[in-house]
């Protein structure tokens, strides 16, 4: 009867190293620093206002990223202490504090509660009521994304890539800033082009190893997946163009059609970044722009033009 018992635990996942640090250092490792460049697109909206650089701006942006950072991170305690058990039985989750036992879940369900509250009052107290209210808007949608809507197909492709658009959003909100509709199609298609050129990338990627990805995935053909981001791809490109050809019925004093001539860029950035959808090597958008050259110098040649084309010079 032993024999069995040892093929049994070699089958079995190996219980994960000793976490390393206390716990604030966990607390700390639960929030996703490495996410957080994701909240630098709280500057969207003011960059496309041309107000980026204004007094008002520069020191109540910072406040905004701030309180975003802390709305995210409030949602990642909770959602990592409510998924503590599952996570410890998968081989890359299991590694992470409160699955590895160095937070424990009540804490980070209190740190997150905590996080939950005080974010969205301090954004009232020191931004502005609309500011409070898309951080209240967006509390309660991860948080019912960690909960249910996460196993609900097509619906969690919109509730990611609405966080990515309430994070570019809020800049305006907080200085006032009306929003275009071109930013926001822009803006909005740009994110779900990325969010299902990441979910196409993991199913090609982890297809063939059970348990080491998403059980949803499993639900999504890559056929399906491959259609949703390259269709988001040209509906972003369509919005942006459009904006770019349109004059608003202000003359320009620009020495050269900025505007249009970022078209370029932005489309090619686009072409560069659907590369990588294309092999399913597109993970963390942050990763792709860092990590290839191309694409970053793609990037800067486009932020150049695009400030060019608001600055109107």
């Amino acid at each position: 009867m032993a024999e069995p018992a040892t093929v049994l635990e070699r089958r079995t996942v190996p219980a994960p190293a000793p976490p390393k640090g206390g716990l604030a250092r966990g607390l700390l490792r639960t929030a996703r620093p490495r996410q957080w460049i994701k909240n630098l697109l709280v500057v969207a909206a003011p960059a496309a206002a041309g107000e980026l650089f204004t007094p008002r701006a520069l020191t109540r942006l910072p406040l905004v990223f701030v309180l975003f950072t802390a709305c995210a991170a409030a949602v990642y305690l909770i959602n990592d202490a409510r998924d503590a058990e599952a996570d410890r039985a998968h081989p890359v989750k299991r590694h992470r504090p409160v699955a590895a036992g160095q937070v424990p879940a009540p804490i980070a369900y209190a740190v997150g509660g905590a996080l939950t509250v005080l974010a969205p009052v301090a954004a009232a107290w020191l931004c502005s009521p609309y500011t409070a209210a898309l951080l209240t808007a967006y509390l309660g949608l991860q948080l019912a994304y960690c909960v249910s809507l996460k196993h609900v197909l097509v619906v969690d492709l919109a509730v990611v890539t609405a966080g990515f658009l309430m994070r570019a959003m809020i800049g305006g909100l907080a200085l006032g800033i009306p929003l275009s509709r071109w930013f926001l199609i822009t803006t909005g298609f740009g994110a779900l082009f990325m969010v299902a050129a990441k979910r196409y990338s993991e199913a090609v990627q982890l297809a063939d190893r059970a348990g080491a990805t998403r059980a949803l995935l499993t639900e999504y053909t890559a056929g399906y997946l491959r259609f949703v981001w390259q269709s988001a791809a040209g509906l972003a490109v369509l919005g942006y163009c459009l904006w770019a050809l349109e004059e608003g019925g202000v003359p320009s004093t620009s020495v050269l059609p900025w505007r249009q001539l970022s078209m370029v860029a932005f489309v090619l950035a686009v072409l560069r970044y659907a590369v990588f959808a294309d092999r399913g090597t597109a993970g963390e958008p942050e990763d792709v722009v860092l990590r290839d050259r191309a694409l970053a110098c793609i990037a800067l040649v486009w932020l150049a033009m695009y400030g060019l084309a608001v600055a109107d010079w």
